[in-house]
């Protein structure tokens, strides 16, 4: 500890050394110059900034500025989210605006402020430039992170049945920070750069491109200097309230609240109907909570995975599916949960689905009891679970801290405690040791209540199972 933060004081002094320097080059260079219009100390700049510090007016202007810019960066953040949702939702929106943001981006802001000059004139000159700015870079980005979702995630959510509002928080969210973050921090100093530009052009009464308009026309260099600074000052301020806001945002957990409303899955046909069965669209009945296989086909780049396969799962047994590698349990697995279409077959089912996958599929920025607490819409219930497989320290860390067969125990437990009528469970034991596993068994049949479960695993467990 004593050497991190020894090494992060040596930053910080360095930081400032280097920084002195360059103030001292500086001096040195308007010393040599020795013409204040040209180039002023240091010193010059800052007794011009004191002397402003003293006028009211200044604080007048820089208040207006800051109204007028932060405006526009809200305007242009807000437009952007908005736009970038609805191009993520549908395809035809985002081919729409596509040639708007790429014109946006393209052409200069110079041709913007000109242009919006005519139109509007000064006084909303600078919130137009940084709505125009902001705009094009926050949606492309918005979008993007919103297209690189974790589509096993997408999967897991949609045989939870998870909420909107829980998808976009826990799965979403996460996807797109890195995106936003790094547009919103080119976006805040665009937005200052060009809306004092906007403003030195148009200048407004009572704003910083007015006074920098001024010093120019007086030839007050020091004056420019001193407003630079307010500009940079600024500049920076606005970015760490904006980007601190950001974070709350991203780091605030809502409540999960009550699953969504679990529809009952569809019953009957999925995919065509296989040779001697009824034709397409035909809804069969199920088996009260319980799954028929009829004559299921799949196949992947031309390679059969699966090859007409019928069997019927009871309602309360467990069945264990302890095939060779490569056999295709885990494509039935996916068929049967709703993930993937067969090509060929049918599916009779009745009731809701939960899954252990292959994969854990855990939100791994989120603790333990929160990723359990998205199906069951209860903390406390979710936390009361875990502690019957997981180390109660491991509770409230980060999914992406915890060993894999902690991961692997968390997914378990997810399964198990969400609202289902049958259980998936593919290679639930693995990355556990024998102690681990026999618990696990122990909460499996514990938390069974009569539901039908299908397990696929290459350890054969204890539990009472039938024959598959």
């Amino acid at each position: 500890m004593k050497t991190i933060k020894s090494i992060m004081k040596k930053s910080k002094v360095r930081k400032i050394i280097i920084l002195l320097a360059w103030v001292a080059a500086w001096h040195i260079g308007a010393l040599a110059v020795d013409n204040s219009i040209l180039l002023v100390t240091p010193l010059q700049a800052m007794g011009e900034l004191v002397s402003m510090l003293g006028d009211s007016g200044f604080y007048l202007a820089v208040g207006l500025s800051l109204l007028r810019i932060g405006s526009g960066f809200l305007a242009g953040f807000g437009a952007a989210v908005l736009l970038a949702a609805l191009s993520f939702c549908h395809a035809l929106v985002e081919e729409f605006l596509s040639p708007v943001m790429t014109l946006l981006k393209a052409v200069p802001v110079a041709s913007f402020v000109v242009l919006l000059l005519i139109w509007w004139g000064s006084d909303f000159l600078s919130v137009a430039i940084c709505f125009v700015v902001v705009l094009p870079n926050i949606y492309i980005n918005m979008l993007e992170g919103l297209k690189n979702a974790d589509r096993l995630l997408l999967e897991m959510a949609q045989v939870f049945c998870l909420s909107g509002k829980n998808k976009f928080f826990y799965i979403y969210r996460p996807a797109i920070a890195p995106f936003l973050f790094g547009s919103m921090k080119i976006s805040l100093g665009m937005c200052w750069k060009s809306g004092v530009a906007a403003e030195v052009i148009g200048t407004p009464a009572h704003s910083i491109g007015e006074g920098l308009y001024l010093s120019k026309i007086y030839l007050n260099t020091a004056g420019v200097f001193a407003w630079t600074a307010v500009v940079i000052l600024m500049s920076v301020l606005f970015e760490k309230l904006i980007l601190w806001m950001a974070g709350l945002f991203f780091r605030w957990q809502p409540a999960c609240g009550s699953p969504a409303a679990r529809k009952r899955p569809r019953a009957g046909y999925v995919g065509r109907a296989s040779e001697g069965g009824q034709g397409e669209g035909h809804i069969g009945r199920a088996p009260e909570a319980g799954l028929r296989v009829s004559h299921i086909c799949k196949s992947f780049d031309g390679r059969e995975v699966l090859s007409d396969v019928s069997t019927v799962y009871d309602p309360g047994k467990i069945y264990v599916l302890d095939s060779p590698s490569g056999s295709g349990k885990t494509t039935l697995l996916h068929i049967l949960a709703g993930i993937l279409k067969p090509d060929s077959g049918r599916v009779e089912e009745a009731g809701r689905c939960s899954m252990v996958f292959q994969e854990d599929r855990l939100c791994l920025d989120y603790s333990a009891v929160k990723n359990v607490e998205l199906v069951t819409g209860d903390a406390l219930r979710a936390g009361k679970a875990l502690e019957k497989l997981l180390e109660p320290e491991a509770l409230q860390k980060p999914c992406r801290e915890l060993s894999g067969g902690m991961k692997r125990r968390v997914a378990l437990v997810r399964a198990m405690e969400a609202e289902s009528d049958y259980v998936l469970l593919d290679e639930p034991f693995t990355g556990m040791d024998a102690a681990t596993q026999s618990r696990a068994e122990a909460y499996i049949r514990e938390k069974q209540n009569g539901r039908l479960l299908i397990l696929v695993t290459h350890v054969l467990p204890t539990l009472p199972q039938r024959p598959t």
